[in-house]
């Protein structure tokens, strides 16, 4: 099944057998025997990173060194609130630089800005934070939520609904978006999206 290290678009950290197309970090968060505690943070500093630069070879859960978090694609990694890596996706990093400031966001430098998307990431009791929406004013790859779907991720795309089956590797039709939807994708991100920042790995690795 894998390690407790596959983040999905409720922020949730599970085991699951795929990989996924980008990593992350938060810091380290399992213990010597390769397990995860109560903590899903140790920083502010969440990145999403490509799985391979450069030739370099990491242990995925170092002890006392950092915990590797895998994402299905880029809007799983933005819908669990992290943003594109400034060394190893340099050009993603600017694009998204240029969206956030386009948006009229706050932040002049990364700290800035990841202490702002902070907030719009978690509450003070570690629940993710979502949002009321008209789902006609959201951008193309923002994930939500819909009432009496349960607990369904599903990604927005052109007016219709794709849910994200990780059990089938693959996105699957869920019929027209209602006019109003939960969102999980962090408000900072959907107005990045909104601006024009386009996902590097494109919707659901263009598989929809």
């Amino acid at each position: 099944m894998g390690c407790q290290n596959r983040v999905t678009p409720f922020g949730e950290i599970v085991r699951a057998p795929w990989r996924g197309r980008l990593m992350g970090n938060r810091g380290c968060l399992h213990d010597s025997d390769g397990e995860l505690g109560v903590r899903r943070w140790r920083h502010q500093n969440w990145v999403c990173c490509l799985t391979e630069f450069r030739g370099r070879r990491r242990d995925p859960m170092p002890p006392g060194r950092w915990t590797a978090l895998f994402f299905w694609d880029e809007a799983v990694a933005l819908a669990a609130g992290h943003r594109p890596c400034g060394e190893c996706r340099r050009q993603d990093y600017k694009r998204f630089m240029a969206a956030w400031r386009a948006a009229g966001l706050p932040g002049a430098n990364p700290r800035e800005i990841d202490r702002h998307l902070h907030r719009h990431r978690v509450t003070r009791r570690r629940q993710q934070v979502r949002f009321r929406a008209r789902s006609h004013g959201l951008p193309d790859g923002a994930f939500v939520t819909v009432d009496g779907a349960g607990h369904m991720a599903m990604l927005l795309r052109r007016g219709q609904l794709w849910h994200l089956s990780l059990d089938d590797s693959r996105y699957l039709p869920a019929g027209p978006a209602p006019d109003e939807v939960t969102v999980l994708t962090p408000q900072p991100m959907v107005q990045v999206l909104r601006a024009g920042y386009t996902l590097a790995t494109g919707l659901a690795g263009e598989t929809v």
